[in-house]
């Protein structure tokens, strides 16, 4: 993700160079030449400089995203794009969500530890939407690239992260991950079994990889129906077992009959009385 970045501008009071003006004299009047600037005022001047410079380079762009996968394939997180105003005018970043996801997101003002910005709160996306982060501001479309896959049990996530054109100085850009289960391979940092982060260089292209195995919610779904189905199946084939075992011997004809038999409410039933 992108913020908008500190740019340096001319000190305010500053001026151009003013430019000599034609020389008017005659020839028979000789001209003093200028004097050279004494070395301490150049000093002075780079080091006043330097000093207006200090605060458009330091601590300009902070962006933090920070998600959690859940066993069901669902994806939550936060993201913040913020910097140092650069005027009390200045809000910062403002991140939209994009239409579609609207009623999965909400969007805040940031205001912490000097930067300001915005920030966004998502809930429950699936895979697929997740690609659709890139979309929160105009000015990120390409440059943050996330893609989640499932083949089976195995979910890897690839992404693609260009800062090329984020100040170098400056600049903190991070995103963490949590996953369900213990994360087999990623070229991120381990925060523990289950979490790793990405500390992206600006100036540069970061790619992004993880693999974890998990059950497909899937197919865990398919095996709850299917267990619904076979206690059904049981069910009726200890009825049936338990009216053969009945029925096996019948009683004498002159027997009293008892107060419940089972075979006689089976065949009570199929008749419809």
């Amino acid at each position: 993700m992108r913020g908008v970045a500190c740019v340096a501008r001319r000190a305010p009071g500053t001026m151009s160079p003013v430019q000599p003006s034609p020389d008017t004299t005659t020839p028979d009047v000789p001209v003093p030449s200028p004097r050279a600037p004494r070395p301490g005022i150049r000093v002075t001047a780079a080091v006043l400089l330097a000093a207006l410079l200090v605060p458009v380079l330091a601590g300009c762009l902070r962006v933090q995203a920070s998600m959690g996968v859940s066993s069901n394939d669902r994806v939550s997180g936060r993201i913040v794009a913020a910097v140092i105003p650069a005027n009390p005018q200045d809000k910062g970043p403002q991140l939209k969500a994009p239409d579609t996801l609207a009623t999965k997101m909400r969007v805040e003002p940031y205001s912490q530890d000097g930067y300001v910005g915005s920030q966004v709160f998502f809930d429950d996306l699936n895979f697929g939407e997740v690609q659709q982060l890139g979309q929160l501001s105009e000015q990120t479309q390409g440059m943050f690239q996330l893609q989640f896959q499932r083949t089976g049990d195995l979910v890897s996530l690839n992404g693609r992260v260009d800062l090329k054109s984020v100040p170098p100085h400056g600049s903190d850009v991070q995103f963490s991950i949590a996953f369900p289960a213990r994360i087999a391979k990623t070229n991120g940092n381990r925060e523990g079994d289950s979490v790793v982060s990405w500390k992206l260089p600006p100036g540069d292209v970061t790619n992004i990889r993880a693999e974890v195995s998990y059950a497909d919610p899937n197919t865990r779904s398919f095996a709850g129906w299917a267990g619904i189905v076979g206690g059904i199946t049981l069910a009726v084939a200890a009825v049936v077992a338990a009216m053969a075992y009945v029925n096996r011997n019948p009683a004498p004809p002159n027997a009293p009959e008892p107060s419940f038999d089972l075979g006689r409410w089976w065949r009570e039933v199929r008749s419809g009385r």
